[in-house]
């Protein structure tokens, strides 16, 4: 894999570098429906359009092992913590694989890489005296006399009086809190109460860099508002130092006397894992850390503060990398109205989605459709079924089938590039107009802005369609061949471009229309986007007609539910 990376990023690519991650997934459980549209899809269709735009791109992510979670989740199926591991982690990238999700390398926060990129990374702090010395209250359960870890503790917010609030950060609000500020707190296991302890701990200066944060974030002006307003939220409220240590036996050790008890909080380690997941996928990983190289972090709400306070205060602290170009923050994804509920068999499981029959690629375009960009959107099964017989299947489908199979039919399967002279006013407004569609289109991509620009290339297929329609072709074929081949190049003109742009949403798909295109190489190979407008040979050679997708059914929708909500009990991976 190594070996592919130098290839790709030393050769066929221009401009300059961009980095792009997706939110570290925890690995006590495989991820939903929610996880792939709220920071994989979106992080995978960015990265794609970059590569195809010309950039030296990377996109890296990891699955998070350390901290409470996973330990918890390994003693209750009765396995050790490297076994449960290794197979959620394995799991893991089946689901990703299965998506399309094309990372460069898939990591884990278990690796010796990423334990030598903390350890340094917290030595350089230190170094810098931004890591000090503290007595901090600490959840603590009498009855396992242990110290209890924040995740399995829940009580009541303290600013907004939401009553499931963590230990250590509000659902609801978004607000990270400290033990001792959480109401009513319980034990989430045995739902007993539990007491507060004292416990030595060590914190990162965040008063000392809050300045610098402050002033970087005041410059990000392309930030969606959510994101900007919610990290000045915690600016304008005062930024203190914060716990970077944890009584836990999963995790990196603290590299100082007198911590040999204790390990990394895993918010401490985890958005590290991006610069150990580079440092594994090419020796030129610090090409993607420093000069102009761009760095674009996909995540959800709830991980907002950690990446636009925390993990760039720490950047700033060592002052080795880039700060992050931009952080792509995004909402929740509900399931017609409920929250995803693996227990209670609520939601679409990712792990069950093999068995529905139906390709990636549908399940992809729809869930672009409903990412949650800036507010929590839902997943509806009756939309899920009409976008993708409207959208994809009589919209784009159509076109592709229309420009192929009549020219198959009817043109003997060749196009002739005409001279410009031959085309009418139609073909020029049209052909325009692919022109500014392709500049929307990148415009939104630029800005993330995912939604927005599928938008945009199903309303460039709509026009393909609209076109086809006015020019009536199978008119002109009567009494007008050279007319006939004009109109149908100039469609198929539309369609390699509109194949191009749709392809970081619909990889496989546009694939296969590349080919019935009878083209070479691939819309996704670098700087494909950059040649999307320009003209075939003189004399071209369509390829065969293939249907790309069946049309969906209503009356499936019952099936559908029963099967994708059926998640995999963790024991079941382990039988």
């Amino acid at each position: 894999m190594k070996d592919n990376l130098e290839t790709m990023v030393n050769s066929g690519y221009s401009g300059r570098r961009r980095l792009v991650t997706a939110a570290l997934p925890y690995i006590n459980n495989v991820p939903h429906l929610g996880h792939i549209a709220g920071s994989h899809l979106p992080a995978d269709i960015f990265a794609r359009y970059c590569r195809s735009k010309g950039f030296k791109t990377l996109f890296v992510g990891a699955t998070d092992e350390h901290g409470s979670a996973s330990e918890i989740a390994a003693s209750q199926v009765g396995v050790d913590l490297k076994t449960f591991s290794d197979k959620l982690h394995e799991e893991h990238k089946k689901v990703y694989d299965w998506f399309g999700i094309s990372y460069d390398h898939f990591s884990r926060t278990s690796s010796d890489t990423h334990k030598k990129v903390v350890t340094s990374f917290f030595k350089r702090l230190n170094e810098k005296g931004l890591i000090n010395e503290g007595i901090m209250p600490v959840f603590y359960s009498p009855n396992d006399d242990m110290f209890l870890p924040d995740r399995y503790v829940i009580g009541e917010c303290p600013k907004c009086d939401y009553k499931s609030a963590t230990g250590d950060q509000c659902e609801s609000c978004t607000s990270l809190l400290d033990a001792h500020e959480l109401k009513n707190p319980k034990s989430t296991i045995t739902g007993e109460k539990i007491e507060v302890r004292e416990s030595k701990h060590l914190f990162l200066a965040l008063d000392k860099l809050s300045p610098e944060i402050e002033h970087w974030i005041e410059k990000q002006t392309h930030w969606r508002p959510q994101v900007k307003n919610l990290a000045m939220g915690w600016i304008k409220e005062g930024l203190r130092e914060r716990c970077i240590t944890r009584d836990l036996k999963n995790g990196i050790q603290v590299p100082l006397k007198g911590y040999e008890d204790k390990v990394f909080y895993v918010w401490f380690d985890a958005p590290m894992g991006y610069i150990s997941s580079t440092k594994e996928a090419t020796d030129k990983w610090k090409s993607f850390w420093t000069g102009d190289s761009q760095i674009y972090n996909f995540l959800g709400k709830d991980n907002i503060p950690f990446h636009t306070i925390f993990w760039p205060g720490m950047i700033i602290g060592t002052e080795q990398f880039n700060l992050p170009t931009n952080v792509v923050g995004l909402q929740y994804l509900n399931y017609e109205g409920k929250k995803f509920s693996k227990s209670k068999q609520v939601g679409v499981f990712c792990e069950t989605l093999p068995k529905l029959g139906l390709d990636a690629d549908i399940w992809r375009a729809y869930l672009t459709q409903v990412i949650p960009e800036s507010n929590d959107s839902e997943f509806k099964w009756e939309e899920f079924i009409e976008r993708t017989n409207s959208d994809l299947i009589d919209n784009f489908g159509n076109f592709v089938n229309r420009i192929v199979k009549f020219t198959s039919d009817r043109l003997e399967g060749i196009i002739e590039r005409p001279d410009e002279s031959r085309l009418n006013e139609l073909d020029n407004s049209v052909l325009n107009e692919v022109k500014e569609y392709k500049k929307r289109i990148e415009g939104y991509l630029e800005k993330s802005e995912i939604r927005k620009a599928y938008s945009e290339v199903l309303a460039l297929s709509s026009l393909g369609n609209k076109y086809i329609n006015d020019s009536a072709p199978w008119i002109t074929l009567k009494e007008d061949m050279q007319r006939t081949n004009d109109i149908i190049y100039v469609g198929a003109r539309l369609l390699k471009a509109l194949t191009t742009y749709i392809a970081p949403f619909i990889p496989e798909t546009s694939e296969k229309v590349w080919s019935q295109l009878g083209l070479e190489g691939s819309p996704l190979d670098a700087n494909a986007w950059n040649n999307s407008l320009s003209e075939f040979d003189k004399t071209h050679q369509i390829g065969n007609q293939e249907i790309l997708f069946k049309k969906l059914k209503k009356e499936d929708v019952g099936s559908y539910k029963r099967e994708s909500s059926k998640g995999i009990d963790l024991k079941g991976f382990f039988n």
